[in-house]
């Protein structure tokens, strides 16, 4: 079942499907669409997964700019082979999160995490970070991992490097359990516009470590830790479940069926 237009959030123009010829630098993918290849922006300078970006579909917008260098941006990928008819894509533009979650708060789709989310403010001060949103006493600090994504057979992996960009993270969620007045709140939303299980920290390093030192004093001094699932077609983005993480128990809410 899918969600009426209202309930979705939709793109003024569907997106375009090309194919990813290589990524030569964190900015730009080269994308083969209709036998001519363009230099696109990449919307996520970090790492996306761990295999070689050559012959991987992908969905792009058109920029409103002619004169942008760049003339689209690849919003999605698959690791389906490009002959598919049933590709299943992957959102990677983490700066389009943000608007995505604005519309579900908005439209009440989230009001199992916070009531009255159609009270939305964008980018709020809490101590020395600037979180994402305020929803009346809730502060809520959005996430888009894509340093691991779902394997593929289809995909030529690269060598396996250890992950450790996570410094951003620790700051901001040491600044949530440790500037929260009474009466607020603090979320920590895990974001993923495919379907991923659950989120999961890499192996075990000094860094991760940290990571989990850093989450569980949050937890113990009140931080809520939740997970958003989300579905991106050619024409839009839809909710799809989530769910609140409380020591590795799933408490779901199931969205789209």
């Amino acid at each position: 079942m899918l969600f009426s237009d209202n309930r979705s959030y939709v793109f003024e123009t569907p997106l375009i499907e090309g194919i990813i010829k290589s990524r030569p630098n964190r900015f730009i993918m080269d994308v083969e669409l209709d036998g001519t290849i363009y230099k696109c922006h990449c919307p996520s300078t970090g790492r996306i997964g761990n295999f070689i970006f050559k012959d991987i579909p992908c969905l792009m917008s058109k920029a409103k700019d002619e004169k942008r260098k760049t003339p689209f941006t690849v919003e999605a990928i698959s690791l389906d082979v490009p002959a598919s008819s049933s590709k299943k894509w992957i959102g990677i533009n983490q700066n389009a999160v943000n608007r995505y979650i604005e519309h579900f708060l908005k439209t009440d789709q989230l009001s199992k995490i916070v009531a009255n989310g159609h009270n939305t403010i964008r980018e709020q001060t809490l101590g020395n970070s600037r979180l994402d949103f305020l929803v009346e006493s809730t502060y809520i600090e959005v996430k888009t991992s894509l340093a691991e994504l779902p394997y593929s057979s289809n995909v030529t992996y690269k060598s396996h490097s250890e992950f450790n960009s996570f410094d951003r993270f620790i700051k901001h969620i040491s600044e949530l359990s440790s500037s929260l007045n009474i009466n607020q709140r603090a979320i920590l939303l895990n974001c993923f516009i495919y379907n991923n299980p659950r989120f999961i920290v890499p192996p075990k390093t000094s860094k991760s470590e940290k990571i989990l030192t850093a989450v569980r004093d949050a937890v113990k001094n009140g931080v809520e830790i939740w997970q958003v699932n989300m579905e991106i077609t050619p024409e839009m983005v839809q909710l799809v479940i989530f769910f609140l993480c409380v020591n590795s128990i799933k408490i779901g809410y199931i969205i789209n069926t």
